[in-house]
């Protein structure tokens, strides 16, 4: 089993900084005007001032674009959550977007995030059930086993005495390998599997890459369903075609497990990693968290506002003339939420631009809102507990092995991430 898996974690790493170092297709920096990519920078770990001064002045804002389609940038946190809770004003169907993108409407991957009601509303009650916190309890020993062999890996590469890098040995692997887990991925396809833990939302990618990402995985899982038609394993996929049957038809059911993907592996990866870090810089945090249960819980509430990792919602498109914040925007115009500019909104509390390890959670949007909430967050929720302390508890002297200025982080991706994170064990 541990050779198996370090195969595993080997392919991924390998392809995922193969995929960071990528710079071909459409670069948004020389196509778009700096104010058209606000939402996506960052200064360190904070979003950019601008932001926060776009919040603060125009929380609803035209964005000034060499396109003929009006988009919205929505940044403060009470107009964010009206348009992302208001399901009859706009419209989350992909092939909206396939046609901004001049792309073909069979490209659509279905699965809830692109979907509007009715087809959302009765995919989402065969999901939800699979993520209870009754149902995710079956998974606790296995995610706390995957933890703590990756911890032995660590401990086993910091032998050489070289720095050992956590989002090549910790964070990337552990998603990964909990969603095979969580599907049901048959042990002997899990190599291919690790293909479909593709970031699609690299922006320097191109949209065409994006889709193309999308459509590999489709195949794939779309084999993975119909082999569990005649032998449906224990995993989430077996478990819907045993419960439901002909009730959901295969693509359906692929779209489903594609979306877990999608919003499970890069977004749970890059937290990894970048609490990772704040832990690193932040003594007293570490301490805490290593001696105190209540404090991991508060410190993981806290990282997911603070960090805020999925920085814009997928764009919503407006069904009718609408008015969000006293701006009215135009029926057929495209809308995107800044999620991170909302989760620093002072109407949360006090300090909301300062992380505070000690603040009691906030109604923050880290997992979005409404209907389209993530229905894997308390899945998210128990791998980051389960993971942040056990490193802490396993490595109490664990240092960063450079100077955090020389730490590269993502430019204008919509997932916000640190490409690699050195570390000493002592």
């Amino acid at each position: 089993m541990g050779t198996f898996r370090s195969r595993i974690t080997g392919w991924v790493t390998r392809w995922y900084l193969a995929r960071a170092q990528r710079r071909g297709g459409l670069d948004l920096q020389k196509v778009l005007p700096d104010t058209a990519l606000t939402a996506l920078r960052r200064d360190v770990l904070d979003p950019v001032p601008e932001l926060a001064e776009a919040r603060r002045t125009e929380p609803v804002q035209k964005l000034a674009l060499p396109f003929d389609v009006n988009v919205w940038l929505v940044s403060g946190y009470a107009e964010a959550k009206a348009v992302l809770g208001d399901g009859k004003s706009f419209s989350n169907d992909f092939s909206n977007l396939m046609s901004e993108l001049g792309m073909a409407p069979s490209d659509d991957p279905g699965g809830l995030g692109f979907a509007d009601p009715p087809a959302h509303t009765r995919l989402r009650k065969l999901l939800t059930p699979e993520f209870t916190m009754r149902r995710l309890s079956r998974l606790r020993p296995g995610i706390e086993q995957i933890v703590a062999d990756r911890l032995d890996a660590i401990e086993e590469k910091a032998r050489s005495g070289e720095p050992v890098d956590l989002v090549e040995e910790f964070a990337l692997p552990i998603p990964s390998l909990v969603i095979c887990e969580l599907l049901g991925v048959p042990y002997s396809e899990r190599d291919e599997f690790q293909h479909l833990a593709v970031a699609r939302f690299d922006l320097f990618a191109g949209a065409g890459a994006a889709v193309g990402a999308i459509s590999e995985s489709l195949e794939y899982l779309l084999r993975v369903v119909k082999a569990q038609r005649d032998d449906p394993g224990d995993g989430l996929i077996g478990t819907i075609i045993r419960e439901h049957g002909d009730d959901i038809d295969d693509r359906e059911l692929a779209g489903l497990a594609d979306g877990v993907l999608t919003g499970g592996f890069e977004t749970t990866a890059s937290m990894l990693s970048l609490g990772a870090f704040v832990l690193l810089r932040d003594r007293e945090t570490f301490r805490r968290v290593r001696e105190d249960d209540e404090a991991v819980r508060l410190f993981v509430e806290e990282a997911l506002r603070y960090l805020s990792v999925v920085q814009v919602a997928f764009p919503r498109f407006a069904r009718e003339d609408v008015e969000v914040g006293g701006v009215t925007i135009g029926k057929g115009d495209m809308v995107a939420v800044s999620l991170s500019g909302a989760d620093r909104d002072e109407v949360l509390g006090e300090g909301m631009e300062r992380f505070d390890a000690r603040r009691e959670p906030t109604q923050h949007l880290a997992f979005g809102y409404g209907a389209h909430r993530c229905v894997g967050a308390e899945l998210a929720r128990l791998e980051l507990r389960a993971a942040y302390a056990a490193l802490v508890r396993r490595f109490p002297d664990l240092t960063l092995a450079v100077d955090p200025g020389e730490l590269e982080f993502r430019q204008t991706s919509i997932v916000f991430g640190v490409e690699r994170l050195p570390v000493r064990l002592s």
